[in-house]
């Protein structure tokens, strides 16, 4: 189990989030756009959540500020805090906006409130899981949209429940953080979500 469980940790990289959350809010309101449209949101996400925040790595890697896709060490982690606020703050403002995709646009509001939460952290060299973050957060928008949708479907709130438990044992079986950390990233990640699950819900 002990081998099994790190690959969680890159399956459900914070970086891959955004994708699995537009993923399934695509899917539930699968009536409401055409499959351009849907194409078109998911080019979007991928370039802006996942292909530009890659190749910023792969700069920061090779000029030596970054050394691990998994940013261990909490000074590392600024920089890149930093560009994912304004990679948010362009999807929210350009993007994934509010008149046309409402939840989704929530969504993207709380993960920027939650990594402007953890930036400010990293300054006070704090750590939080990044990875307890985005999985939190995901959790929290999915059980959220259930609702909403009115899709009466327990199972995807305990699937999403399950995987932030095994995510956190992945942390901790990698040594990656401590108890502390994992219990900080989780509640940066929720309470965002929380707070804007009142605007949509």
């Amino acid at each position: 189990m002990k081998k099994f469980l790190p690959i969680f940790s890159y399956i459900l990289h914070p970086v891959f989030i955004p994708m699995y959350a537009t993923l399934f809010y695509l899917f539930c309101k699968d009536d409401a756009f055409t499959n351009q449209e849907k194409y078109y949101v998911l080019f979007q996400i991928f370039i802006i959540t996942f292909l530009v925040p890659i190749l910023f790595f792969l700069l920061l890697r090779s000029t030596g500020n970054v050394k691990s896709v998994m940013i261990h060490e909490n000074s590392q982690r600024r920089i890149p805090l930093v560009l994912q606020c304004f990679l948010l703050i362009l999807l929210v403002k350009r993007s994934i906006v509010i008149s046309r995709y409402p939840e989704l646009h929530f969504f993207f509001l709380g993960a920027l409130f939650s990594t402007i939460l953890a930036l400010i952290c990293s300054l006070f060299k704090i750590k939080a899981s990044l990875h307890m973050i985005a999985i939190s957060g995901l959790a929290i928008f999915v059980i959220g949209l259930n609702m909403h949708l009115q899709m009466h479907n327990p199972y995807w709130a305990a699937f999403l429940i399950m995987l932030t438990g095994i995510v956190a044992s992945s942390r901790l079986v990698m040594e990656a953080h401590s108890n502390n950390e994992l219990v900080i990233g989780t509640a940066i990640g929720i309470i965002p979500q929380l707070l804007f699950l009142y605007l949509w819900l």
